[in-house]
């Protein structure tokens, strides 16, 4: 049986008086992929650190399904499956979770940072992970860090994974040394080449002491305290954000670096922080953000008065309807996110096209019922969406791409831009 909760229209009570823009909130039917999809891209982005996910084969197959990684791989991450027997009560779960470690822990000496990550099975819930990554925390000390985190798929979307994964980590950041200087921290994992790209970056615009979170390895922890502020480089990490906060950081307010404008806004944002001079920030910056305006006029003419529908899914949805509508001249007709917030999304919502429909959370039949109405050239949705879609004459984009491709800063501009492009060029050439 189906039960339809009335869908609300309302301003967001954290809206500014800038940007008192209404939203579409929907209760109802969701479609998207759990937290445990993170592991993807964070188990490469740490290098030493080990995921190990408490869950069903369900959870096995999901991961090794989106990393596509083969059975005789050594990957970062595994399932501790619960079996029959734990289910029967005929097995201590806490007994058989440290044996697990143990024996994972002696088969790969390499491992320094391990997370237990728990997920969505009554069972697992059960499972007070957190005390057990202490008490193996203290087992394995100093050698392993135990920390754990949940990327259960109940009332979360899958990108929530990372968030989670970091905010369990910042308990664990050490404190900033007192003497020293103001410092940057980047929160977000980006792909390797955007970090170092950034970081070259901030060294010639004369920001001081950046760091990035998560960290390449697993005992360079990035100090935190007062002193400390942050930029987000992914527009997800809530939890992350009020978790640093609580350290004594404090969020330095940009757009997402998408496109050349919002990359050159959300630099600013750092060098005005750290009182860089105008004159090198706007010399560190000229070349690179004349590249990518150069790679982003090639697909404008291709992309420039195109209508673009957001599903919710990602939380990436604002910050690019933004950069689609501000550098690219597309017409977002809806943008719908799984969660709202107003002020991570600040500087990207007042630069969207006045009277732009924002939609928060899903009733996945009335978000289709608009999508079929209005027709719009391009839909941005998940997997499961696309294909039926397709079917009915759409044009799609699936979100998931975006995670999994480097898209933020001024070199990957143009790239990000063709993934956009890329479907409405599919279409016109089968139209031939």
């Amino acid at each position: 049986m189906n039960v339809r909760v009335p869908l609300e229209v309302s301003a967001s009570p954290e809206a500014s008086a800038c940007d008192p823009s209404p939203v579409l909130r929907e209760r109802g039917q969701r479609e998207v992929f759990c937290g445990l999809t993170s592991i993807v891209w964070l188990h490469r982005k740490i290098r030493d650190a080990f995921f190990l996910v408490v869950g069903s084969r369900t959870c096995a197959h999901l991961i090794q399904s989106a990393a596509g990684v083969m059975i005789f791989a050594e990957p970062r991450f595994a399932t501790a499956i619960l079996t029959e027997r734990d289910l029967a009560g005929l097995a201590d779960v806490n007994e058989e979770l440290d044996r697990v470690v143990a024996r994972l822990l002696e088969r790969r000496p390499e491992i320094k940072l391990l997370f237990l990550v728990g997920s969505c099975p009554s069972e697992v819930i059960k499972i007070d992970l957190a005390r057990a990554a202490r008490r193996q925390s203290a087992i394995h000390a100093p050698r392993v860090r135990i920390v754990a985190y949940s990327g259960s798929g109940i009332e979360t979307t899958f990108t929530q994974g990372e968030d989670s994964c970091l905010a369990a980590l910042v308990p664990a950041l050490p404190e900033e040394d007192p003497a020293a200087g103001p410092s940057l921290l980047v929160a977000g994992s980006l792909a390797d080449i955007v970090e170092d790209q950034f970081a070259r970056l901030f060294d010639a615009i004369g920001v001081p002491n950046v760091r990035f979170f998560p960290m390449r390895a697993a005992d360079d922890l990035p100090a935190v305290g007062p002193k400390t502020r942050f930029l987000l480089a992914q527009p997800f990490l809530s939890e992350t954000a009020r978790a640093l906060e609580a350290r004594g950081a404090k969020r330095l307010s940009a757009p997402f670096p998408y496109g050349a404008e919002g990359t050159t806004a959300w630099l600013a944002a750092a060098a005005d922080a750290f009182e860089a001079p105008r004159s090198r920030f706007d010399a560190a910056t000229l070349e690179p953000r004349a590249r990518a305006e150069t790679a982003l006029v090639r697909h404008r003419a291709t992309l420039a008065g195109k209508r673009i529908f957001f599903f919710p899914d990602s939380q990436l949805e604002i910050p690019l309807a933004r950069f689609l509508a501000q550098e690219m001249g597309m017409v977002p007709t809806e943008v719908g996110t799984p969660y709202l917030n107003r002020q991570i999304m600040a500087e990207d919502l007042r630069r969207l096209p006045p009277g732009t429909r924002l939609s928060e959370g899903q009733d996945v039949d009335r978000q289709l019922e608009r999508c079929r109405a209005e027709r719009p050239d391009l839909t941005v949705c998940g997997l499961g969406l696309a294909n039926p879609l397709e079917s009915e004459g759409l044009t799609t984009k699936w979100s998931i791409e975006l995670l999994f491709a480097p898209t933020q800063g001024y070199e990957q501009a143009g790239d990000l831009a063709e993934l956009f492009a890329r479907p409405l060029m599919r279409r016109a050439a089968l139209e031939v």
